[in-house]
């Protein structure tokens, strides 16, 4: 399966869920801990941005034993994900000296993530299940000390919350909302690059929700601050979660009501309009100048597809 079919429109990665949370069983720690020794119970193992996976003739296959994930340097330490067709699915870490030994073995080694589910490279179903793992080991990771007091942390109801000993303080894994829009005007759209994207590929402007802001006003906001351009019409389409390390990508389509674009270069390396024809030859990877849109991994390709296939929307 090539990365494009993988994600048809309407369907960027990390949306399928195919988990049971099963929040109910997080508060029984007997129970969890019998789960984990069951021989049916599997584990997705992080390494910062990268996933431990096993090597099986061209494929990878993420989703490990329990035993098999500690084997390979897995920290015993796990968060349950929940239930798939009644077996218990947990999210693992592991450090760098235990990834730095996989290095050179021809069975198991640490891989990228986004090239992975980029490359089709991973079943886009168990993507939802891989983000979740990834964005709590992150979590804990970055969160070992009560904010609090100081005092060192412990893990809690199968990973989903940290409590402090000292203060008692309670610490509860965070999601950060992130407005990504399409903005149009009449048959052009907006489009932006950032100086870290790849060579000629341009994609909808994004930014983070500030304290005590509705997404409407986010989306005005981010757009004005970025481009100059003033808008209207604000309009949720749909959201992407977004392990990099826990954000939540809130994709919504606007009107302009200017079209004179001023960029912020702390931002943006450069943003223009697209006209309906150049975005569709973009998103193909066939336009002349070779410039091409978001991958469709990424929630801005779907904005900009729905948008292209769409001729009602201006």
């Amino acid at each position: 399966m090539s990365a494009f079919n993988a994600f048809p429109l309407g369907q960027p990665a990390f949306v399928t869920n195919v988990l049971d949370r099963a929040a109910h069983l997080r508060r029984d720690d007997e129970k969890l801990f019998a789960l984990e020794q069951k021989p049916s119970s599997r584990a997705y193992v992080v390494y910062r941005d990268s996933l431990l996976v096993k090597r099986e003739g061209e494929k990878v296959r993420a989703l490990l034993g329990i035993d098999e994930a500690v084997k390979c340097g897995a920290n015993p330490g796990t968060v349950f994900l929940g239930l798939r067709d009644g077996a218990a699915m947990f999210g693992m870490g592991m450090s760098q000296a235990a990834a730095e030994k996989l290095v050179g073995r021809d069975d198991y080694t640490v891989t990228e993530l986004r090239g992975m589910a980029m490359q089709g490279a991973l079943p886009p179903q168990e993507l939802s299940a891989i983000a979740m793992a990834k964005s709590m080991v992150s979590w804990h990771q970055r969160h070992g000390y009560c904010a609090n007091c100081g005092a060192r942390t412990s893990m809690k109801e199968g990973g989903w919350k940290r409590d402090c000993p000292a203060c008692k303080a309670e610490h509860f894994p965070r999601t950060d909302p992130v407005v990504i829009m399409l903005v149009a005007s009449g048959d052009k759209c907006l489009l932006g690059r950032q100086k870290q994207f790849p060579p000629g590929m341009y994609s909808c402007l994004a930014g983070f929700v500030e304290a005590a802001e509705t997404i409407e006003d986010a989306v005005r906001r981010e757009i004005l601050e970025e481009s100059g351009i003033r808008c209207t019409d604000v309009h949720y389409y749909m959201t992407q979660p977004w392990p990099y390390p826990s954000s939540l990508m809130i994709g919504c389509s606007a009107r302009a009501l200017n079209e004179d674009i001023v960029v912020d270069r702390m931002e943006l390396e450069d943003a223009r309009w697209f006209t309906r024809e150049e975005a569709a030859l973009m998103l193909a990877r066939t336009h002349p100048d070779g410039l091409a849109g978001p991958h469709p991994f990424a929630i801005a390709h779907h904005l900009l597809g729905r948008w292209v296939h769409d001729k009602s929307r201006t």
